[in-house]
């Protein structure tokens, strides 16, 4: 068998295996990267990125669709042809990866195409080859799509992620399993484009880990979109007749459409990998790590995999730690306490740090400030719909969570992850100058409303 002897080897080159693999290339060590898909990862051909653009142009027709309203009259025609056109060509490079590769070999390391197998500490099967990492192994194996063990499910045309952002046309009709983020962002991209859209949510709300009243806000712009929810749904059986699917709900009655798109998680396969070669347990879902990425001696582990939360830019700060801590710098070691995440639904919902329901459980006394954009003069102005969330622990007076939610979410969370991640002080937040007339701005509102 043919054999590579290198320092290091990364297992799985999506963005933080890239980082990584690029950082410790460039520091002066040999890398094999090893990559069994797309190099790049799941973000840049089917996640992230793609279904952004795809969201882009929902939005831009829901905005136009606001013209008699504001400005006068218009006639929007959507055309999911320039839509399915700039993921394929301009986006996604029609899922060619050759620009990451070149990308990669560039920065000095080496790209191995194949399905990684560790066979003993620092060794690793790729196909015929052998591949010795001397200093250890960096896994950054992503997950795949899971598809729920639905009787009859199986062996149709179903769409996962990756399917949905393939998609040339769109569906007359489309059944959405899961109102998760993933759900809920196809859900209402499809909808707005002409499908007629159910989303079946096993939970009893959308977005079960963000707060209660941004989950509310949600269900009630897709009810004013006329996207059906049910939420509490037991989907018992599936069929496909060449045209339909039909699935059978317990207690409910059957529902049917043209397409199907299953967002109900992820999966990953340890026993595959190979972690046992360590001592790990197989049949575990993901990989336990210490603050600097460590699993075992030799080995360490970033992203989904780390159960740390499934984001781009999480293995891209968990990249930067085993780095770091691979070139002997003695860096500081992970932070979870401001994970930011942003579901970008219209209106945009991002949170950080605890839910109130998280903190209340976690034993603190807790305070809680919440506004609703709508009170503010650009929510007024823009006739928003939106919210701002504060979640304080009030034996330090600081932020320990925050929501924002509205047109721009994402961004004015920002604000919010820097007063949660730093520790400001609330009676310091409340002295700051706020931007006039800006959504921002609804931050200092909230303050005003903290209370027990």
């Amino acid at each position: 068998m043919a054999e590579l002897v290198v320092d290091v080897a990364v297992v799985g080159l999506g963005p933080g295996g890239e980082a990584v693999a690029t950082r410790l290339a460039q520091a002066g060590l040999s890398v094999a990267g090893i990559e069994s898909r797309l190099v790049g990862g799941e973000c840049p051909y089917y996640a992230c990125v793609p279904t952004k653009g795809m969201i882009r142009a929902a939005d831009v027709l829901a905005e136009a669709r606001r013209v008699p309203e504001f400005a006068g009259t218009a006639q929007i025609t959507p055309d999911w042809g320039k839509v399915a056109a700039r993921v394929r060509d301009e986006i996604t490079a029609d899922w060619n990866d050759q620009a990451a590769v070149d990308r990669l070999e560039a920065a000095g390391v080496q790209v191995v195409r194949g399905q990684a197998r560790i066979t003993g500490p620092g060794v690793l099967a790729v196909g015929e080859q052998v591949v010795r990492a001397a200093r250890g192994i960096v896994l950054n194996p992503g997950t795949d799509p899971a598809v729920p063990p639905i009787p009859g499910l199986a062996g149709t045309p179903l769409w996962t992620n990756r399917d949905a952002v393939r998609a040339t046309a769109v569906p007359d009709s489309l059944i959405v399993i899961g109102g998760g983020p993933v759900g809920c962002e196809f859900a209402q991209v499809f909808a707005r484009f002409g499908a007629r859209v159910t989303v079946l949510q096993a939970n009893d709300r959308l977005l079960p880990l963000d707060e209660p009243e941004a989950s509310a806000l949600l269900a009630e712009r897709f009810a004013a979109e006329h996207i059906q929810v049910k939420t509490g749904a037991k989907i018992t059986a599936a069929r496909h007749d060449g045209q339909l699917f039909t699935l059978e709900l317990d207690g409910e009655d059957p529902v049917s459409a043209a397409q199907v798109l299953v967002a109900a998680g992820r999966k990953s396969d340890m026993a595959e990998l190979g972690i046992g070669a360590y001592g790990l347990d197989e049949s575990a879902r993901g990989v336990t790590v210490d603050d600097h990425m460590r699993a075992a001696d030799g080995l360490w582990a970033i992203g989904d995999v780390t159960g740390k939360g499934a984001f781009t830019h999480m293995s891209m700060y968990q990249a930067a730690i085993v780095a770091s801590d691979i070139l002997g710098e003695n860096g500081p070691g992970a932070e979870y306490h401001a994970v930011p995440r942003v579901t970008f639904t219209d209106p945009e919902i991002g949170s950080v740090g605890l839910t109130e329901a998280a903190a209340r459980a976690a034993g603190l006394n807790v305070r809680v400030g919440i506004t609703q954009l709508s009170s503010s003069t650009r929510g007024f102005l823009h006739k928003a719909e939106g919210l701002i969330k504060l979640i304080e622990d009030a034996d330090t007076g600081v932020l320990v969570g925050a929501t924002s939610a509205g047109p721009t979410g994402g961004e004015v969370l920002g604000a919010l992850v820097v007063a949660v991640h730093a520790k400001v002080p609330v009676d310091q937040l409340r002295r700051m100058i706020y931007a006039y007339p800006t959504f921002h701005r609804a931050i200092e509102s909230a303050l005003a409303d903290l209370r027990a």
